[in-house]
């Protein structure tokens, strides 16, 4: 049981920090985030269905498809339920998106429909024995994607003339805007690159969990909640405190029951950021004068 729990919550954590390093990209390029994020993985599992399993499409391509669409998705996000709002110095953007999710989720049930689909995909059939208990190969090749991922996005940060141009309006967006980068359209490229991971997150665990309408509304407010754990302002503490997260849930869940899952965790996340308001690796802001 403690195997296949600590597995399982590995899985489950590197959704979390996926969908949670959407909520860190935004808000560190331009302070605001995307509370659809919960929509947008949703929409990645529901297309990666549709594609998939409805048309018939290989995966090479359905996987690509339903990423662009929900990268597509983040930019309508940020060009018109973010950007007015923050050039009029309003915080109304926060629920223009989580309007904007609740529409999304809507409309997907009114076309998808209520009822729960499997995703069949050849990782997720048939278990395999580790350390004497059952999982899927997939539940394996999910913390891979989910740590590659934030990897590689260190890497082009560090080392790509796109990444060091989303770096420096994190530092500075004025001097970014006075040097001739485009801090619209970063900002707008964040948001795509936001709702791509969460859109990916729902495609890794679709074939793990039934895909539905309502199926990203807890995973955005859990993913929401690691981000804020970790600290907002870093990457890798999101990744850190997604993994514990995850750990966390799949303990509770085996040893106490799903009852008590909700509870426990959240409890667990209100008494750490009682203890460090700025989450695990998260600075506290100083004001300049």
């Amino acid at each position: 049981m403690l195997a296949s729990a600590i597995i399982s919550g590995i899985g489950l954590g590197s959704m979390y920090g996926l969908i949670a390093l959407g909520f860190h990209i935004t808000y560190v390029v331009s302070n605001t985030v995307n509370f659809a994020q919960g929509s947008a993985m949703m929409l990645g599992a529901v297309l990666g269905y549709t594609f998939a399993v409805r048309l018939g499409w290989p995966l090479p391509l359905a996987v690509p498809a339903a990423l662009s669409i929900c990268a597509l998705f983040g930019l309508v996000v940020e060009r018109f339920l973010v950007r007015p709002f923050v050039a009029r110095g309003s915080n109304a953007w926060l629920m223009a998106t989580v309007a904007a999710g609740i529409v999304l989720d809507n409309a997907v049930l009114f076309t998808f429909g209520k009822e729960p689909r499997g995703f069949p995909f050849a990782l997720a059939r048939e278990p395999i024995r580790l350390f004497g208990a059952g999982v899927y190969p997939l539940q394996l090749v999910i913390p891979l994607v989910g740590v590659g991922i934030a990897l590689l996005m260190h890497l082009v940060l560090r080392h790509t003339r796109r990444g060091k141009t989303l770096l420096a309006v994190v530092q500075n967006a004025d001097a970014a805007r006075l040097m001739g980068i485009n801090v619209h359209r970063t900002v707008a490229v964040s948001f795509m690159i936001s709702t791509a991971l969460a859109g990916l997150a729902g495609l890794l665990i679709a074939p793990l969990f039934s895909v539905s309408s309502e199926m990203g509304t807890l995973f955005g407010i859990k993913a929401f909640a690691v981000a804020i754990l970790g600290g907002m302002g870093s990457a890798w503490g999101v990744v850190i405190a997604g993994l514990a997260y995850g750990l966390i849930e799949a303990l509770v869940t085996a040893y106490l029951g799903s009852v008590y899952t909700q509870i426990v965790v959240f409890s667990v996340v209100i008494a750490a950021l009682t203890l460090m308001p700025n989450g695990l690796f998260g600075r506290a802001a100083i004001d300049k004068v």
